[in-house]
């Protein structure tokens, strides 16, 4: 056997000596050195590889946690609050609507299935399952733009949620890693069919349309709970670009959306094959873009607005955005009959400028119930009704009547009424509108047919400030043009609004007791809190036997005066004819118990100055007593239909013999006419005087001179003198005193009005 200790075989191969740490110098980490003597380090650079990868991802991780945990859920941005604000006319039918996006939101467990159903189908397949985000969508979204291509979202419903409602669009990196953070979050801590409602609600879907209540209005005429299947399938599949994909601009491409939808639907099982097969693509309606002040109801919506943020304290941006339901006066039977006896005016002959307001009201609150400000709103803006002024004319005779009767006149108190009168306290003759001489008459008989020497004298004797007092309390403001202490202030050388007007005879018509008008009822917030409710404040101006005894003379006025084109078939009524000198204006105002209305006509020339009113529909001259009233009466026949029939109050102590001997009526050098006098008559100078002497004028003194005079270039002067803006097309535009028989004015002009 061979020795344990045979020697063992020793490499030639020189020993390099070992490492004074104790390492390996071996190859594979065992010593090897390279050429230069170096060691060799083989295999570190995975490792390092591995610990930047794990250092950085854990970086990443660091900063998505952090950015989770400090980014709140922000209150939503003014998009994501916006709510279409409604208006409705009394009876809760819509008038209007305010809205910076045409928007109306909808619970989703109000909706058809099929329709929430669509939309997850065509924008996001993954959502029931997803986090908030897609990251194979946004790793896609990214790479492309990161190669320069248009920027894109990769957005998963609930992306487009939270830019919508939070946000608002954003395309930037920083920009869509928030949004990102806040859809991981809000997905976290919202139901999935919340998100999907919210953003049902917000998404534009063309057609002016925010939101699927809107969409599906404005694409087939009917609300949201009613679609079917395949027009669910129609309205997803226009939402990544509907002003392309409507069906009315381009059909083929509309309906290759709707297919895909539709198959997209039966891979992810929400329909069966057998429901895809029985789908027929839908009709969408003509859409015509409206504008909400667009015809008639503009200058309603703009007074509502008006109203808002006057009364109820509320900012037009709120009124766009808020969401609130607004609930008006008006009547919608009452408006429409207020067009229509509008309407009923001839148009041959008719000047294209001649305007027409009207506006009713209930007497007993305040509450308008019509207005007719204008044809169109987005034509002419000015409202007829609150805007543009005129001059009153004869309607004012009333407050004249009322300040008489308050200071001890009676109805059966009898005054001369002869034509062409000097009166103490004028500086030229009166006239009556048809130029007649009834010889001695009470005033009842003088209102009737409107006597302005009768009126003259009344104001005289009982004092034009007592008449200018009255305007006031019974609701004129003081600011109106013209209002003086002057005795042509009976014959309504004031020049007012139909608004104005409605006050002041509603005063009348409620027996003396003041209302303010208003249109707007009440506002509720979006979740049926009341914002806004009217307060109904009255105030009693007049002693009831006064308002009792000047509304019998004004019911003489339409039964057998100048206002008989007013007359009701079915019940009393009680009114004033009104026509400015020149007969610029015309207006009839007039009420039942229940209702009051006034109706006014005008032309204003292009530099805003009142022109005579071109006659027409076979009238010489367009008076109170014409049009103004037969609108009047058309209106009110309409909108007292099924009212019940009231009585006025009886008068009191009503004689109205003349205790003095009474001269037989006295003729003028005509014949007598019972109609207005032509443009004509009321332009040149007055007539001669009777041939016949009158008897001796009144000897009582006016109780107080003038106030005020205007200059003789106010008087003279053919170019308008503006109050307010003198808008062109607005009566603001008025010069007082023009053929009122303004006192001072050295004019020879005579005073008819009827």
């Amino acid at each position: 056997m061979a020795s344990n200790n045979t020697p063992k075989r020793v490499s030639t191969r020189s020993q390099a000596p070992a490492p004074a740490d104790g390492r390996s110098s071996t190859p594979n980490g065992r010593g090897e050195t390279g050429r230069n003597g170096r060691p060799r380090r083989r295999g570190l650079w995975w490792k390092t590889l591995l610990g930047i990868f794990l250092a950085g991802t854990a970086t990443v991780a660091g900063i998505l946690v952090a950015a989770y945990v400090t980014t709140d859920i922000p209150a939503p941005d003014d998009f994501g609050q916006a709510q279409t604000t409604s208006v409705l006319y009394a009876d809760g039918s819509l008038m209007g609507e305010f809205a910076e996006y045409d928007r109306q939101p909808v619970d989703l467990a109000s909706l058809p299935e099929h329709v929430g159903n669509a939309v997850v189908a065509s924008e996001d397949r993954r959502f029931y399952d997803n986090p908030g985000v897609d990251l194979r969508g946004t790793a896609r979204a990214l790479w492309n733009n990161l190669r320069g291509g248009a920027t894109q979202g990769g957005s998963t419903i609930t992306q487009q949620y939270v830019e919508r409602y939070y946000l608002g669009t954003t395309t930037s990196y920083a920009g869509k890693f928030r949004e990102a953070i806040l859809a991981v979050k809000i997905s976290n801590e919202l139901e999935k069919d919340r998100i999907l409602e919210s953003y049902l609600n917000t998404i534009y879907f063309g057609r002016g349309a925010y939101g699927i209540e809107v969409a599906a209005q404005n694409y087939f005429g009917k609300p949201a709970s009613e679609l079917t299947l395949s027009e669910a399938a129609m309205i997803a599949g226009v939402i990544p670009s509907p002003s392309r994909w409507d069906p009315a601009v381009d059909r083929a491409r509309a309906e290759q959306r709707w297919n895909r939808v539709l198959d997209l639907m039966v891979e992810d099982g929400w329909i069966t094959a057998a429901e895809r097969e029985a789908q027929v693509f839908p009709e969408v309606i003509e859409f015509v873009p409206t504008d909400t002040f667009g015809g008639t109801q503009g200058y309603l919506l703009d007074l509502v607005r008006n109203e808002l943020v006057a009364k109820a304290g509320i900012s037009e941006a709120e009124i766009d955005t808020a969401g609130l339901t607004v609930t008006t006066t008006i009547d919608p039977m009452m408006q429409q009959a207020a067009i229509d006896a509008v309407g009923t005016l001839p148009t041959e002959g008719r000047a294209e400028n001649t305007r027409v307001g009207l506006v009713s009201m209930d007497p007993a609150s305040g509450a308008v119930k019509a207005l007719y400000g204008g044809p169109d709103y987005l034509t002419i803006s000015r409202n007829a009704v609150t805007q543009d002024r005129a001059q009153m004319g004869s309607t004012a005779k009333v407050f004249g009547l009322i300040s008489a009767l308050e200071n001890g006149a009676q109805l059966g108190d009898h005054y001369e009424s002869y034509d062409n009168m000097e009166i103490p306290g004028y500086d030229f003759p009166v006239s009556n509108y048809d130029s007649r001489d009834r010889g001695r008459i009470n005033l009842v008989e003088a209102t009737a047919d409107s006597v302005n020497t009768v009126y003259v004298q009344m104001n005289v004797e009982y004092g034009p400030e007592n008449t200018r007092d009255v305007m006031l309390r019974s609701g004129l403001s003081e600011d109106t043009p013209s209002l003086d202490a002057v005795p042509s202030n009976v014959l309504g050388s004031a020049a007012v609004t139909p608004w104005d007007l409605v006050r002041s005879y509603g005063t009348i018509a409620s027996g003396g007791v003041k209302h303010d008008p208003f249109i707007v009822e009440n506002a509720l917030d979006r979740d049926g809190r009341t914002r806004y409710q009217a307060a109904q404040i009255e105030e009693r101006v007049f002693q009831e036997d006064v308002i009792t005894n000047a509304t019998y003379a004004m019911q003489q006025v339409v039964s057998r005066g100048t206002g008989t084109a007013a007359a009701l078939d079915d019940r009393p009524a009680a009114g004033k004819t009104g026509s400015s000198n020149n007969y610029r204006s015309a207006w009839f105002a007039g009420f039942v118990p229940q209702l009051v209305t006034v109706v006014d006509m005008y032309q204003p020339g292009p530099n805003g100055e009142e022109e005579v009113i071109t006659p027409f529909g076979g009238y010489s001259v367009i008076s109170g007593g014409t049009f103004p009233a037969m609108i009047w009466h058309e209106f009110m026949s309409r909108a007292t239909e099924g009212m019940e029939v009231q009585q006025f109050g009886v008068p009191v102590d009503l004689d109205l013999t003349d205790p003095s001997p009474t001269p037989t009526e006295e003729e003028t050098t005509e014949e007598p006419t019972t109609e207005e006098p032509t443009e004509e008559e009321t332009t040149e100078a007055p007539a001669p005087a009777p041939t016949t002497t009158p008897p001796p004028a009144p000897t009582v003194e006016p109780t107080e001179e003038p106030t005020e005079e205007p200059t003789e270039e106010e008087a003279d002067s053919e170019s308008s003198w503006p109050f307010g803006d003198g808008f062109p097309g607005s009566r603001e535009a008025v010069r007082p005193g023009e053929g009122t028989g303004w006192p001072g004015t050295g004019t020879s002009w005579p005073i008819r009005d009827g």
